[in-house]
């Protein structure tokens, strides 16, 4: 392409500081660095973990930034020892990345990866990025910055898929469908003929309703307190729907009566350590499984060690346990095959330029999913 090898100078919404709305600013993108791909943002999703990045994490390092890790795009040009990628190719970027010869990725039992964005166990931004903005550096989420028409990613952290995939749709499968559907399938691993409770309806939850379906559960208790969530878990394939509001007794003990001592698998997707606990406490003793998949690192949990003596188990989920490289092409397969629903969780599609209206819809419980258009095909 005409412009590989050059700095682009592009559309963006910068995160200048905490608590603070996007601004639509220019910014210059540098060409990639070795075993780098500059890719050309076309659509996004926007998911709560940027919500709770600007509004929540209170991280006041973490700024100026560029938000967003749910989009999809195109090559525009490689760096120096970049083989398996080349310009026009179908990406979805990746918020974790496989590298695929560290103990991490060859380890079947996680899909983490030593050699990724230094995230740790906590969201964080990359400093060493290639964006600069007014004579600043700005600093790159998650190793993905996708509010933007173009950025910069690691080829550890990319993903090709099928040229016939839809990118504004398929985008959403680089975070929340795809961690909600394999909490379910890959870390809960739930049974055929099983009781599941899934706590929490907005992308992830219903994904987590999907992937139970897809493993063949029984019953699928959704649980939400809004309750006009009922007839989209529904369609997701949840046999139930229970509002915690409409009952004077904790939740756990509702989902204990309705299933004869508890569920055999709970999924929390909603970041809240009260529900995490209720989440662990509705499973059966004895063989119960409860996966902690929505994201906050700002409390402590905790529940009676009795719940955990009694043999439940407890585990989390990132990403949805996919090795990313290999689980999101899956995925799209997926989805191309019509095994995998994407377009029932797109509400509402916007421009870049409205990223601050779709931020506002989540912050209300307005949508399932706003994409945002960022660049043309």
């Amino acid at each position: 392409m005409a412009t590989a090898g050059k700095v682009i100078k592009c559309k963006a919404a910068v995160a200048w500081e905490p608590n603070k709305p996007l601004v639509m600013e220019e910014i210059e993108v540098a060409p990639p660095e070795a075993n780098e791909v500059r890719i050309k943002i076309v659509a996004t999703g926007i998911c709560h973990t940027d919500l709770y990045h600007l509004y929540e994490g209170m991280d006041e390092g973490g700024f100026p930034a560029v938000l967003g890790h749910e989009g999809a795009g195109i090559i525009e040009s490689v760096g120096p020892g970049v083989t398996e990628f080349q310009p026009g190719d179908k990406v979805i970027p990746l918020i974790i990345p496989q590298c695929r010869e560290c103990r991490f990725c060859k380890n079947p039992n996680t899909n983490q990866c030593e050699k990724g964005w230094d995230g740790g166990d906590d969201v964080k931004v990359l400093a060493d990025s290639r964006f600069t903005c007014k004579g600043k550096k700005v600093l790159q989420f998650m190793g993905t910055s996708t509010f933007s028409e173009y950025t910069v990613v690691n080829q550890m952290a990319v993903a090709k898929i099928d040229t016939a995939a839809p990118l504004d749709k398929v985008c959403l499968l680089g975070c929340g469908i795809s961690t909600g559907y394999g909490a379910a399938v890959n870390t809960a691993k739930v049974d055929p003929g099983s009781t599941c409770a899934v706590f929490g309806l907005g992308a992830v939850g219903l994904a987590a309703v999907m992937g139970c379906k897809a493993a063949g559960a029984k019953r699928i208790i959704a649980v939400d307190i809004n309750p006009e969530k009922a007839e989209k878990a529904k369609l997701f394939g949840a046999t139930d729907f229970v509002n915690p509001k409409d009952h004077s007794k904790p939740i756990s003990q509702v989902l204990s009566e309705m299933t004869d001592g508890g569920v055999d698998f709970s999924l929390e997707c909603v970041g809240n350590v009260g529900v995490m606990r209720s989440a662990l406490e509705s499973c059966v003793r004895g063989w119960g499984v409860s996966v902690l998949v929505g994201w906050t690192d700002l409390y402590d949990v905790a529940t009676r060690p009795l719940q955990l003596i009694a043999g439940r188990k407890w585990k989390g989920s990132l990403f949805g346990g996919f090795k990313s490289k290999d689980g999101v092409p899956q995925m799209v397969k997926g989805y191309l095959d019509k095994k995998v629903k994407v377009d029932e969780f797109i509400t509402h599609n916007m421009t870049l330029d409205q990223v601050n209206d779709a931020i506002e819809l989540m912050k209300q419980g307005k949508c399932i999913r706003s994409v945002l258009s960022v660049s043309p095909q």
